[in-house]
């Protein structure tokens, strides 16, 4: 995936209830961004086509994790931050080191992020346990998409030659 800098971006709005009610809600959501000004213009351009009021970006903050493991089922809507370990060798003193990592796993309850967090790490060479798996607020994930700011020229070529 390269590397990616996330924000978490909180949205407050007037949302409408399920009976009808108004309520002041703050969500988080996180987006994938260069910096802080491209990730609160990101967000307000992801955000605005879904609520019909006013809303306001609250607060936006580097989020530490280091991968982001999408799901394709239907069933997965909640994101788990997953906490992981590795043991690696010292190549000098042989002394084993711990470096932990954060990562976040789409999933719908924590058997499933646990599990898809295992087939997303397939092929990682390096040993790693799981010391936690926490449910987050965060609401949903936009990653960057290279094809929304593809060069519009060479779109159109591909258009002609297709």
């Amino acid at each position: 995936m390269g590397m990616h800098t996330w924000f978490e971006c909180k949205i407050r709005y007037e949302k409408v209830m399920e009976n009808g009610m108004q309520k002041k809600v703050t969500e988080p959501y996180l987006v994938d961004a260069l910096s802080f000004t491209e990730a609160e213009a990101r967000i307000i351009e992801e955000m605005t086509p879904f609520i019909s009021g006013e809303f306001t970006v609250s607060d936006i903050k580097r989020a530490g994790y280091s991968e982001i493991f999408l799901s394709d089922a239907e069933c997965d809507d909640r994101w788990f931050k997953c906490k992981l370990s590795f043991i690696t060798l010292d190549d000098k003193s042989g002394a084993e080191k711990k470096t932990s990592t954060y990562v976040l796993v789409q999933a719908s309850d924590l058997e499933r992020a646990k599990k898809n967090l295992d087939a997303g790490m397939k092929g990682t060479i390096a040993d790693y346990q799981v010391p936690s798996v926490v449910e987050t607020a965060i609401m949903d994930v936009y990653p960057y998409t290279a094809d929304k700011d593809a060069n519009p020229e060479f779109s159109d070529e591909k258009k002609k030659q297709e």
